[in-house]
């Protein structure tokens, strides 16, 4: 896996990985140098190799790679995203490319296999005329995340708690959620998540005269704890292939509000286990939350709701289980002695 030091994707890598450990796969990561990366992996009984998956002038990871795989011998080799995708070589493993978004198909050419954790997805690659019998759906999962004490967030006495989380980048869409609280003066929105973007999203508190009502908390661990101290959960993504941070609200059992983004639409069924908005509507965003706001009850029956979606489909037990499977499927088959 060859990702940034924050993310999603790079999250649920990690969880990943530790889950196949502790279920009794035998697991070697191999990771872009990322010091806490590598000390969560070997603080759950792992221990990965770092390596460089740099640009295009990267002569040594290649050739470092194939020698890590040959060393440990797996049956199965995933590529985690396009970097690693395009690191990776082709050996006696059978090569599977993970993919948490609709990514060119020229970093997975070599690939036996490719997994989307989304039917969207799936359905993108045999579109592009990936073989329907090698394309995958596993779903992420998350932490139960319920039971966790509230955070303290930094909004005033009286002011109704809102929450979103993600990396701060256009593709969020939080600019969105700014120009929603804007029309929403009853509310503090608190941000978990750093990035690009956040000069830019400062200006724009300020601009928009709701800079005392947001708060920028950086990247935080403490999801569970921020959920639970949140009313509502919003999701203002123009671009969520999946949507973690939904299915982290689904856990906690948080009401969600969504842009509608291809993720968000595969996961929510809309008024049963969260509430849809058009894309790029701020004023629709600010009246669906308002009436969550208002409404206690709906507010409570959208969030056991989303409870019951995620202990269904996306716990770790669940999710592990169905990876086990594939693994064992797409592992070459031993020859009869």
């Amino acid at each position: 896996m060859a990702g940034a030091h924050h993310g999603g994707a790079e999250a649920f890598f990690e969880r990943l990985t530790l889950a196949l450990h502790l279920a009794g796969e035998k697991v070697l990561p191999v990771i872009r140098r990322d010091a806490e990366r590598a000390a969560r992996l070997r603080a759950g009984g792992l221990d990965p190799v770092e390596l460089g998956f740099g640009g295009a002038l990267d002569l040594l990871t290649g050739p470092r790679l194939r020698r890590v795989l040959g060393g440990f011998a797996p049956a199965v080799t995933v590529a985690w995203m396009n970097r690693a995708a395009r690191f990776t070589p082709k050996g006696p493993w059978t090569l599977v490319g993970r993919r948490g978004g609709f990514y060119d198909l020229k970093y997975y050419r070599r690939c036996d296999h490719i997994v989307g954790n989304t039917r969207g997805i799936v359905r993108w690659l045999t579109e592009q005329g990936w073989p329907a019998a090698r394309a995958h759906h596993l779903p992420n999962f998350v932490d139960d995340l319920a039971g966790a004490a509230p955070a303290e967030l930094p909004a005033p006495p009286g002011a109704r708690r809102l929450l979103a989380m993600g990396r701060l980048h256009r593709n969020k869409g939080f600019d969105i959620a700014l120009r929603a609280l804007a029309q929403l003066p009853s509310a503090h929105l608190s941000i978990a998540g750093e990035g690009p973007e956040r000069a830019a999203l400062a200006a724009l508190a300020r601009d928009l005269g709701v800079a005392d009502r947001v708060a920028f908390l950086g990247w935080r661990r403490d999801t569970g704890a921020l959920l639970a101290a949140a009313e509502v959960f919003v999701c203002s993504s123009r671009h969520e292939p999946l949507g973690n941070i939904v299915l982290e609200a689904w856990s906690a059992a948080r009401p969600v509000v969504a842009v509608a983004s291809q993720g968000p639409l595969e996961l929510i069924t809309e008024d049963i286990d969260g509430v849809m908005v058009p894309a790029e509507d701020p004023g629709a965003l600010a009246v669906a939350v308002a009436r969550l706001l208002d409404d206690p009850a709906r507010a409570a029956a959208l969030g056991a709701a989303g409870r019951a979606a995620f202990l269904r489909d996306f716990t770790e037990g669940a999710v592990v289980a169905r990876w086990r499977d594939f693994l064992a499927a797409v592992a070459p088959k031993r020859q009869a002695a």
